[in-house]
């Protein structure tokens, strides 16, 4: 299993695509902050232009020297083109923003990014934060502390919601990620598992599901190797059935895709399950984090 290229060592050449927008030149402010170095945004047909204090590109060939990580803000018709961009140039590191992706063009993207061994996180994604030393995407830094725990989360806003707790518990991270809310994915959550097992900075891995789907199963077996506890919240108990619940992954088509299900399947493979946010911060403080 390759070692996620962000856990390795935080990227230092950034680029961003589609940096112009009102959202992107939002988040370009917001990762400088947090310290990310941004050092030129891919606008095709603007280049030679600037935005947001960024120098344009049309493309990625047109860089001074490689970038060890994208951004994309790229419309959801564009991302596969932008992923097989990047793929090309062989990009460590790709976090795609976009929701409302084309299932086809997500399987491409997917297998593109796979291909060229770059780690594409997303789409449907707000991204990563290491706290103390950068954000790709738009984790606010200030709901994040620095420490131990991994949090790799399915959901946007519980990935914000879960990083502020922890903070707030006193409970400090390692890496907060939010790996998309699509049904289809860069990584899958056992990937990600299985990197932050190799990773040293890494005590323990707390992991935020939702129903629909059946990635949390491949999880499953691949707990009893990890060597490191993993905390695990499935949110979704009460969903009506058959109905998606805001994500597009978000739907119990059968019974195993349903929260309760996946939260038995997870407790049998050893992990520590809770039922709210409440209990995921009892469980972390029982482990002595």
């Amino acid at each position: 299993m390759m070692m996620a290229p962000f856990l390795e060592s935080f990227p230092r050449r950034v680029v961003v695509f589609n940096p112009a927008g009102r959202y992107a030149a939002a988040q370009v402010a917001a990762m400088r902050a947090a310290g990310t170095n941004l050092v030129a945004g891919i606008q095709l047909g603007r280049g030679g232009g600037d935005a947001s204090g960024l120098p344009l590109y049309d493309d990625l060939l047109s860089l001074p020297e490689p970038a060890d990580a994208a951004v994309l803000y790229t419309p959801p018709e564009g991302l596969l083109d932008a992923v097989r961009e990047c793929a090309a140039a062989e990009i460590p590191t790709i976090v795609a923003a976009a929701e409302y992706t084309p299932l086809h063009d997500g399987l491409r993207a997917a297998q593109a990014a796979r291909a060229a061994g770059c780690w594409l996180v997303g789409p449907n994604t707000l991204g990563l934060c290491v706290p103390g030393e950068g954000v790709l995407g738009s984790i606010a830094p200030s709901f994040c502390a620095p420490g131990r725990v991994a949090l790799v989360c399915r959901s946007g806003t519980l990935t914000l919601t879960l990083a502020r707790l922890l903070t707030r518990a006193g409970i400090g991270q390692r890496i907060a990620i939010n790996i998309g809310g699509d049904a289809v994915i860069g990584r899958n959550p056992h990937e990600y598992l299985a990197a932050l097992a190799a990773d040293e900075r890494t005590a323990a891995i707390l992991y935020v599901g939702e129903l629909g789907g059946d990635k949390e199963y491949a999880l499953a077996e691949a707990i009893p190797e990890c060597g490191k506890p993993v905390v695990a919240l499935i949110v979704g108990r009460h969903a009506p059935p058959e109905r998606r619940m805001g994500h597009a992954g978000a739907l119990a088509g059968a019974a195993r895709e349903t929260a309760e299900a996946k939260l038995a399947a997870l407790a049998a493979a050893g992990a520590h399950v809770a039922r709210d946010p409440e209990q995921v911060v009892a469980r972390l403080r029982a482990l002595g984090l």
